[in-house]
């Protein structure tokens, strides 16, 4: 007896699809974006399948056989190519306020930051550097996201702005300094689970910003995971605002 299986390829670990050799299933996989369609036919033995792609070049690959099922993998070609071209396809509309809130909390940050700069200008330090702009994106457009967690951004700001001071330390200024630090916190970040993307540019900053060297190892605190504790109290009110007043 024929079942009919409708799997949507984006909820599927690595686009994998189960299937036991003995009984017959006609099946459908829709690809994240929900257009192309592939529709495989599996009967009871490997001659049996049969294969149709309809509107896409995606290919199917039989890697191996398990046991009581086949192991099908969909991967993805042709138009696939060229999704992560194209702007994530939504449901809805951003309204006006999901918009307006993100925004206004990126410029509250940055006058507030500047404020700061003013008063710490005597010193010849600054806390508004660069990479915090990425970490406001972060927090305010994408609060859900891995990178927004509180434990990866701590993390990682404090581990790879001292891998900058370390790498100066050792080599110097230069492109082996840069190369050998970017790779250092790229592992460091890995190894410790804290993937924070505006982290990477701290050790780089550090080693082409002659003003950061008399911060020494003081540079892991200051001012990159010193400015975060002020992005994350401005992230619990633009969160606020925008769940509670909707425009």
């Amino acid at each position: 007896m024929n079942s009919q299986l409708h799997l949507r390829a984006s909820h599927l670990p690595n686009h994998c699809i189960l299937l036991p050799p003995t009984s017959s299933h006609t099946f459908s996989v829709l690809n994240s974006w929900g257009e192309n369609r592939v529709v495989l036919g599996l009967g009871r033995s490997f001659l049996g399948l049969n294969e149709r792609i309809l509107g896409s070049r995606r290919k199917t690959l039989i890697n191996k056989r398990k046991k009581d099922c086949w192991v099908i993998r969909a991967s993805a070609g042709g138009a696939a190519v060229w999704d992560g071209w194209m702007p994530e396809k939504s449901s809805k509309t951003p309204s006006l306020s999901e918009i307006f809130w993100p925004s206004a909390g990126a410029f509250a940050a940055m006058a507030m930051l500047g404020k700061i700069d003013q008063i710490l200008a005597a010193k010849g330090i600054s806390m508004t550097i660069a990479p915090l702009g990425a970490v406001s994106a972060v927090l305010f457009a994408t609060p859900s996201s891995p990178g927004a967690r509180k434990y990866n951004m701590f993390m990682a700001q404090i581990g790879c702005a001292a891998i900058g001071v370390l790498a100066f330390t050792i080599l110097g200024p230069g492109w082996l300094a840069r190369s050998t630090a970017l790779s250092a916190a790229m592992a460091f970040m890995i190894y410790t689970r804290s993937v924070h993307p505006p982290a990477a540019s701290l050790p780089l900053l550090f080693i082409d910003g002659a003003k950061l060297h008399q911060l020494n190892y003081w540079y892991a605190l200051f001012p990159g995971a010193a400015g975060c504790i002020l992005l994350c109290l401005i992230q619990e009110i633009v969160c606020y605002l925008k769940e509670n007043v909707k425009f």
